[in-house]
């Protein structure tokens, strides 16, 4: 079983066992979340058993720790890290576990004031989060998804109740992980109070996902639905989609919203610098660079520097799956040694591209659908442009000859 997407979609937040029900309802079985129990020599002492549930209406499958020993609730980073490097686990399992520990560690380290190695963990040592850990890290290697994706976080807000008595959400720990790892957390001050994201969760999620946006362009395949231990205002659960790309050429343009008529909202990132270094040739290879690497839009802005400097504020807007591809070219490209990113939410109305054919030659229409229903169409202008050069005409001749077609709605 494999696919070459997998995708994390937590509205409600994320925790080591809604992961393991996630990834037994795509179709992992039992013993292979179980499988690296047996080498660390814990086979007999637990084992996760996945159930059947619902949580505020809807199904999904339940993954719990059943301990058949009593086990010790506290783990030296050092004593865990020599029982997971001993063990004959299969090798990326084991590499994955570790540096999620790791992780883990290194985060506490932070919180508490201390070097990684002397990290006392905690609630985190305890058995369950070593079960959940590696069967979490058996399943995604089992899956085979060659890239993974996680949507932003709800951060949580009150208090939750540890070892070290009442901590405000999110957990240091976790905002800690959030932090190093740039994991974007959406604001939950309109939920109930309580925690949403733990910090074994997030350790995973930053261990094996390749960025944190919103869900990229994908053809779902399965969906496997991990639920939550606690009710919440909404369905508590956790959604694992196992995907393919979209093709090349992709056909029409998705509607955003559930309602083909309503604007639907996305992710968008903006992308900043200031640059006083570059001449005005250079600044317009560079906006085109960008747009070839995939921005959706770029602009130049004078503003007065440093040291009395004139220069550019450079800003462009990206696609959060493009993001990493952009902020290299910006390095290549552009004599900048800085970058500024805002994650924002934007609306966009429900959109379909369709392309005509005029006496003149094939001309792309775009219909924009308003929430009223009303329908207003724009020709593509460098369709428009290609004819005037293959013909040799004015622009505006050229649009006279495509205004009938924009009278015209695409059919349904």
């Amino acid at each position: 079983m494999s696919a070459p997407l997998l995708h994390f979609d937590c509205p409600t937040g994320l925790a080591g066992d809604m992961l393991l029900g996630a990834l037994a309802d795509l179709g992992v079985p039992e013993a292979v979340l179980n499988a690296p129990l047996e080498p660390l020599g814990l086979a007999g002492q637990c084992r996760i058993v996945v159930r059947e549930g619902r949580n505020g209406g809807l199904r999904g499958l339940r993954a719990t720790v059943e301990q058949h020993t009593p086990q010790p609730r506290h783990r030296h980073w050092r004593e865990l890290r020599q029982l997971l490097a001993a063990a004959p686990l299969q090798p990326t399992v084991q590499a994955m576990a570790l540096r999620c520990f790791e992780r883990l560690a290194e985060a506490e380290a932070v919180v508490h004031g201390c070097p990684p190695e002397a990290v006392h963990f905690h609630e985190v040592g305890a058995l369950d989060a070593v079960a959940d850990v590696l069967g979490v890290c058996a399943g995604l290697q089992f899956l085979g998804a060659t890239r993974i994706s996680c949507s932003p976080l709800p951060a949580g807000h009150g208090t939750v109740s540890t070892d070290h008595g009442l901590l405000p959400i999110p957990a240091p720990a976790v905002l800690e992980l959030a932090r190093r790892y740039r994991v974007p957390l959406l604001d939950s001050s309109r939920r109930p109070p309580g925690e949403l994201v733990t910090p074994t969760g997030l350790a995973l999620a930053t261990t094996w996902c390749q960025q944190f946006a919103a869900m990229p362009d994908l053809v779902p395949t399965t969906v496997g639905i991990g639920l939550g231990e606690r009710e919440l205002d909404r369905p508590n659960q956790l959604r694992l989609l196992l995907a393919a790309p979209v093709p090349p050429g992709g056909g029409p343009l998705p509607v955003a919203g559930d309602d083909p008529l309503q604007p639907g909202r996305e992710w968008i990132v903006l992308l900043a610098c200031q640059i006083d270094d570059m001449d005005g040739e250079a600044l317009g290879a560079l906006q085109q660079q960008l747009l070839a690497a995939g921005a959706r839009d770029v602009w130049l802005q004078p503003v007065q520097m440093k040291k009395q400097r004139p220069g550019q504020l450079l800003q462009l807007l990206a696609h959060p799956r493009d993001l990493e591809a952009l902020r290299l070219a910006l390095w290549r490209h552009s004599t900048t040694i800085g970058l500024r990113e805002q994650w924002q939410q934007r609306w966009v109305l429900p959109r379909r591209i369709e392309q005509r054919d005029t006496p003149l030659g094939p001309v792309r229409i775009k219909w924009v659908t308003l929430p009223d229903g009303t329908v207003r169409s724009k020709a593509d202008h460098d369709d428009l442009t290609a004819i005037c050069e293959a013909r040799q005409l004015p622009l505006q001749e050229v649009r006279r000859a495509v205004l009938p077609l924009l009278q015209r709605e695409p059919k349904p």
